[in-house]
Formats: structure tokens, C-alpha cells, sequence
């Protein structure tokens, strides 16, 4: 998924970014740690007939900026803040979902040229993603990207929807009313905590149109709200070395001189998460003879 708003070139030699498909698949089984989420809450709003999705994302976000910092990721302010609100949106979409849903979205913008990526796991409420400011395709008009894998093993459903300007919200709503058919508002309600408004079937649509962010961060104080679910999202991609081993094999086996050149490591980044992995010509030619692929 992150490739096709790329370049049509598959890799540079240093700091080489995956551009595999199979990696927008779900990554992990289960997490390999306890996360520190944040708890996404889902209510429906009676008599008006609208889900409310509200969260206080901050803990998210401070697992985002330590996974920027651990890397070394270089994204400027603007970036990371065009990050955040789009992770923000991204969320509260997943939680809005079924839960044996997998779900990739790029967002590809035109000026600045960047795309931004997002993985969510509805199986084990993770979240993660990443920029991709270099290698960007040219197109006209900026581009929402959307798969929707049902199930584990299941064929995705793709969507792709044109927008206008650098709004993420304005982005996201496109699409829900143009491929989801369903109106929806985003309010930022200060304090990293953000809620999503979807209305369902028969909803009071002067209503949804005009209330205002006091109204969805309190709604009890003048509507019947019945609670849906909670979901705990936390970061995590699932990204490890015998993963990227994995994953860039047929590359290896196709043109190991072509990969490594004259040296024998690598640096490979995560295209889910822009991790990095060292990887070793050594250690490639050991997954190979173990998997029988040579």
C-alpha cells in the first residue's frame, strides 16, 4: 500500500525503504508487549441517531514521539503535526469499525509532497504508520487511499478518493461521504483529546450539522447516549528482523549485488513504521538456505 504513491524505483542502497505490498498486511499475531494506549469510547447518541467516537490520545501520541525519537525519524514540526491529526482521525475511524477488521489508508499530498501512512489492527486494537516525503509520485490532485481487509487472509477492499488542500479532516470526511456515504465531523477538543461524529441511518441532520465540540465532549448534559464498546489503541507495528528478512528476499535472490553492492549490511526502514533494521549479507544467505529458497 505505501508503494503506489511511490516512485517506480524498488529501493536505494542506503537507508533502503521497502515498497513491498505484502507489508500492508496485518504485522503482528499479538503484541509482543502490554501497551500503553489510549481507551477510544464509542457511544450512540438516541433520538439523534449518530455514533460518537472520543478519545484522549495523548498517551498515543507520546508513544508516536518516542518511536520519531528512537529512530532518529527527521520530520519537521509541520510534519509531525500533520502526523498527529491524521493518526487522531485514523484512530477513531478504526474504533468505529468491526473488530476483525485490518485497515491501511495513505494519504498522498501534492504541496507539500509527502504521503502519510497508517496500519491499524482491529484484532489487536494497534495503530501505526509513518511519512514518506521522498520518492513522492506527481499527480494531479492530492489522493485518499483506503484498503479494508475484513478478516485475516481475506481480499482488501480498496477505495481511493480525491481532495482538495492540506486538511486531514476535510480529507477524511470526503471519503466517508463518498465511499463510506455517511456524513462525518471531526472536533479537536483540546488537550489531545478528539472525538468523530458519524451519523447512522435516520439521524437528525440539522442536528449533527450544528453541535459544537462542548456538546460532544458532554452530550449526557442534553441527549440520551447509550454506550457502544471501549477499545485500548496502542502503538505498535510488529516489525522485526526476520520480517524484513522476509520480505526482501525475492530482492536478494533476484540481484544481491544490486542490494548490498560492494558492502555487507544494509540499512532497511520499516514502510509500515520507518524503523530501522540492520540487516547483513551474512545473515540474508542464512534465511535463505532456512527457509529452502535457494
Amino acid at each position: 500500500f505505501p508503494h503506489l504513491w511511490q516512485s517506480p524505483k524498488a529501493y536505494r542502497r542506503h537507508g533502503w525503504t521497502l515498497a513491498i505490498s505484502g507489508y500492508t498486511a496485518p504485522m503482528p499475531e499479538n503484541p509482543d508487549q502490554e501497551l500503553n494506549g489510549s481507551v477510544v469510547t464509542v457511544d450512540f447518541v438516541r433520538h439523534r441517531n449518530a455514533m460518537l467516537v472520543r478519545a484522549d490520545l495523548g498517551p498515543l501520541f507520546t508513544d508516536f514521539y518516542l518511536h520519531v525519537a528512537d529512530n532518529k525519524l527527521h520530520y519537521t514540526p509541520e510534519q509531525a503535526a500533520l502526523f498527529k491529526t491524521a493518526l487522531a482521525a485514523f484512530t477513531l475511524h478504526c474504533a468505529s469499525r468491526p473488530l476483525n477488521e485490518h485497515i491501511a489508508g495513505t494519504l498522498n499530498f501534492q504541496e507539500p509532497r509527502l504521503n502519510l501512512f497508517l496500519a491499524g489492527d482491529n484484532e489487536d486494537c494497534t495503530v501505526t504508520g509513518r511519512l514518506f516525503t521522498e520518492n513522492v509520485r506527481e499527480a494531479a490532485e492530492n489522493v485518499f487511499f483506503s484498503d479494508i481487509v475484513p478478516r485475516r487472509g481475506a481480499e482488501p477492499r480498496r477505495s481511493v478518493v480525491n481532495f482538495q488542500g492540506g486538511d486531514v479532516f476535510a480529507a477524511v470526511g470526503g471519503y466517508y461521504a463518498r465511499s463510506e456515504q455517511q456524513p462525518v465531523r471531526f472536533f479537536d477538543l483540546g488537550n489531545d483529546s478528539y472525538a468523530m461524529l458519524v451519523a447512522q441511518p435516520d439521524c437528525d441532520l440539522a442536528w449533527f450539522a450544528s453541535v459544537d465540540a462542548e456538546g460532544v465532549r458532554n452530550p449526557a448534559a442534553a441527549e440520551t447516549v447509550g454506550h457502544i464498546q471501549s477499545r485500548n489503541y496502542g502503538w505498535h507495528c510488529g516489525c522485526t528482523q526476520q520480517k524484513i528478512l522476509g520480505a526482501i528476499a525475492p530482492a536478494f535472490r533476484a540481484d544481491p549485488e544490486g542490494l548490498f553492492g560492494d558492502g555487507e549490511t544494509i540499512r532497511v526502514e520499516c514502510p509500515r513504521c520507518a524503523a530501522g533494521h540492520t540487516l547483513t549479507r551474512e545473515a540474508m544467505e542464512a534465511y535463505l538456505a532456512e527457509s529452502g529458497k535457494v
